[in-house]
């Protein structure tokens, strides 16, 4: 069993609360109050523009030129083809861009990219991975599960996240960056496979989070 599959099985727990949010749920029948995707359009929005400076840190780190291209294609992707749907979904809830540029982070939001820069930037490659890594997983196998319920990808308002995610290159990009833990993992003593295993719980629960953050569409409570 690899690194990454003891990690997938030890977390499942956690992981199924993560896919069996009302949120997704909503997302996979299309019941999703509009108003709550809209709120997570530009939180997630928000979040993209610190998850893509990670893969610019990893782009850094990388110690052989295939792991460098492969970080600048995840930048690439992740700039120019999830932000750009971003984008496109702004129009459909008449979120402006300059709405969708001039946005405040949520502190959920906040607090999980700052975790995620915080380890890439002072942590090894490995970590930079662990800490990116559920977030791609398990919007991959969501896109993925959600994509198998008849009509789900032509909703008017969900389908194309679901699409999106769902879609052979997402999956492509996703199953690099398990394999990249792998093998960075591999070898390891047992302290530094602990670190990797607790950043990857951490970003876990912040999925979980994020999930909840928009569906009660929370933001700073001292502001209510």
């Amino acid at each position: 069993m690899t690194f990454s599959q003891r990690l997938y099985k030890k977390l499942q727990p956690i992981w199924r609360k993560n896919h069996a949010h009302p949120f997704v749920q909503g997302i996979g029948d299309g019941t999703l109050d509009s108003d709550k995707f809209r709120f997570f359009m530009i939180q997630d929005y928000l979040y993209l523009i610190d998850y893509a400076k990670l893969f610019a840190i990893g782009a850094v780190k990388a110690n052989d030129l295939n792991t460098m291209g492969k970080f600048a294609e995840l930048l690439d992707s992740t700039m120019n083809e999830e932000m750009s749907l971003h984008r496109e979904y702004a129009k459909k809830f008449n979120i402006s861009l300059e709405e969708l540029e001039n946005a405040e982070p949520a502190p959920t939001t906040l607090a999980y990219t700052h975790y995620m820069l915080a380890a890439g930037q002072s942590g090894s490659l490995a970590e930079l991975v662990a800490a990116l890594l559920p977030c791609m997983w398990s919007y991959n196998e969501i896109g993925t599960e959600l994509n198998l319920r008849p009509g789900a990808s032509e909703h008017e308002l969900y389908g194309e996240w679901i699409s999106m995610y769902s879609s052979s290159e997402f999956t492509e990009l996703t199953n690099w960056c398990i394999g990249l833990l792998d093998e960075l993992a591999e070898g390891k003593p047992q302290s530094e496979l602990d670190k990797l295993e607790e950043i990857f719980l951490h970003t876990t629960r912040f999925e979980y989070m994020f999930w909840d953050m928009a569906y009660h569409q929370q933001m700073w409570p001292t502001d209510e």
